[in-house]
């Protein structure tokens, strides 16, 4: 499997050359827009403690542990009393569905990296139940082009990202085209949703890839262009054929 990633990194780097030459894409001007790392709003204590406990993924492949962690661990400062944060590796040995941490090794499980998005649900599922957390439901969201209910899953898109925002009532964590929204690879990538602006229409991202240093918002069509990208069909033989996102609702 390691040859096939040398394989496919040259066709994915002429998309981004071209993308990049072209201007199109997260390369037109003002597309993103990058934050501070301090959040204002104290009406939502769910959302501060998602950026105070907002981290970086330890290794190229590891955004689904940092995406995870940072919301578990959100969840859990606000509704156990004598919580200790967990960390990455930590949560990797206790979690053992979909055998993540093995997916996490250099070599990857059998030659798989990263997760999917339906595997990703099913983990974040399993890390709710671990460490008993008040979670009400776990909704796994595809946004395939293929699926004919696009309308109504954006309306139930902006309906979940204002209860966060506005209601601190769930959480997002988003499986995405990294390259349709900032100035890099289009490849799939995970991230939890830090912000919405309803005013603005714009969504912020607490992105767990260390060369993104900050939170950015995009438009929520570039976000949901994002979501809605089917890969590369390069990626289809190692299980990633479509974005969407995992909305964690709280009791």
């Amino acid at each position: 499997m390691n040859v096939f990633f040398r394989l496919i990194r040259p066709a994915i780097y002429i998309v981004y050359g071209f993308h990049r030459l072209m201007g199109w894409g997260p390369f037109r001007k003002n597309q993103i827009h990058y934050q501070d790392l301090d959040v204002d709003p104290a009406w939502n204590p769910l959302k501060q403690a998602l950026w105070k406990y907002h981290v970086k993924q330890f290794h190229a492949s590891s955004c689904s542990v940092a995406s995870v962690v940072s919301c578990v661990n959100a969840i859990a400062a606000l509704a156990q009393p004598d919580f200790s944060p967990l960390t990455q590796h930590g949560i990797l040995d206790h979690v053992r569905t979909g055998r993540w941490k093995e997916r996490m090794r250099p070599e990857g499980d059998q030659g798989r990296r990263g997760l999917p998005l339906s595997l990703l649900g099913e983990i974040v599922k399993a890390s709710m139940a671990v460490y008993h957390l008040p979670v009400k439901t776990v909704d796994v969201v595809s946004f395939a082009k293929t699926d004919p209910s696009t309308c109504f899953r954006e309306t139930v898109l902006k309906n979940r990202l204002t209860a966060f925002d506005r209601e601190g009532r769930g959480l997002l964590i988003a499986h995405f085209d990294q390259g349709c929204l900032v100035p890099t690879l289009n490849i799939p990538h995970i991230s939890p949703v830090g912000g919405y602006d309803v005013k603005t229409s714009r969504v912020t991202l607490l992105d767990v890839d260390p060369d993104q240093p900050r939170p950015y918002d995009v438009a929520l069509d570039t976000f949901i262009k994002g979501l809605s990208s089917d890969y590369h069909h390069i990626f289809r033989p190692i299980g990633y054929t479509g974005g969407g996102y995992v909305y964690i609702e709280l009791s």
